[in-house]
């Protein structure tokens, strides 16, 4: 994901990236667990919010010379939560694969010759597909 290029992420997908990574972590700061899963502080600060008030996850604050700093942990609870609801979610519910960016810079590419028709072709009949969910 780059600064131009943004994609949507649902909320239940960032709510499983933020439990899976302090799982795989153990413990994270605030900062490094917001970078790692590629959040930003002032848009998503209510989801961790959220995940603490339900205790999914708890969060410590320590002295660091005049600032505090604020270290996150998974609890059991959030990982039973994991395990039990996200993942099966996501065996039913997949992120998507492609996005609509995708499909339009493949007909703009193939307008340009560079992509084969059939490749164009095949995005649109997968578009109208999951139009048909």
């Amino acid at each position: 994901m780059s600064g131009s290029e943004s994609s949507y992420r649902d909320r239940i997908y960032i709510v499983k990236d933020l439990i899976l990574k302090l799982i795989e972590h153990n413990e994270l700061n605030q900062t490094t667990l917001l970078s790692f899963c590629g959040l930003n502080l002032k848009k998503h600060k209510s989801i961790l919010d959220d995940l603490e008030l339900n205790e999914f996850i708890s969060k410590t604050e320590l002295p660091y010379g005049k600032r505090r700093m604020v270290i996150y942990k998974p609890t059991r609870k959030g990982i039973e939560f994991c395990t039990n609801i996200l993942e099966p979610y996501e065996k039913v519910f997949p992120r998507r694969k492609t996005s609509i960016n995708e499909v339009f810079n493949n007909v703009y590419q193939e307008d340009k010759g560079k992509v084969p028709p059939e490749t164009k072709d095949k995005a649109l009949a997968k578009m109208q597909e999951n139009s048909k969910l």
